[in-house]
């Protein structure tokens, strides 16, 4: 499963907020213009401005308007899981089109539901239900300040290379 450029390019907006939120000095709003955000990572302004768009209405960020404006994080980016950025930007996160989660936290299957009740049963909604949960359950437990901070840097080098006791082994060529 590949993210589009909607989950990168907006993780990478909220890390810069958060970046921000951890240098200010006491008093000040850590307000960053987006047109910075998109010249340090070469970005493109329109795009970031869409994206930024996606993340106010889901609460994730604040505008503030004016010659001193730009966005800052509407909430503590201890606050803020990388599971909420992705779904606002993303929408529902699937790594397979017919398998979708309804309001309950039930595993619905397409292919199953279109069926009488009972009459089929999916071969691959458990490999697939697996999957998704991965995915949803690590952008969950993940935090904006784990990667503002360079935790998740570390995190990663220390799972990466341990191998052993059901950790992700380092991969080989």
């Amino acid at each position: 499963m590949m993210f589009s450029t909607k989950a990168e390019y907006g993780v990478r907006v909220m890390v810069a907020l958060a970046q921000r939120a951890r240098t200010i000095e006491a008093g000040e709003e850590p307000v960053v213009p987006l047109a910075e955000i998109a010249e340090h990572d070469g970005l493109p302004l329109a795009y970031l401005e869409h994206l930024v768009a996606r993340l106010r209405k889901a609460g994730l960020v604040d505008s503030r308007r004016g010659s001193r404006g730009g966005y800052m994080l509407a909430r503590p980016a201890t606050q803020i899981t990388m599971a909420e950025v992705v779904e606002a930007l993303e929408g529902a996160i699937a790594p397979i089109e017919c398998i979708s989660e309804n309001p309950d936290g039930s595993i619905v299957c397409a292919r199953e539901s279109k069926r009488p009740s009972g009459s089929h049963v999916c071969p691959t909604k458990l490999l697939w239900t697996r999957v998704r949960m991965a995915i949803v359950g690590t952008l969950r437990e993940t935090t904006l300040a784990e990667l503002a901070g360079g935790l998740a840097e570390a995190s990663l080098s220390g799972a990466m290379t341990a191998g052993a006791g059901g950790e992700l082994p380092l991969a080989t060529a």
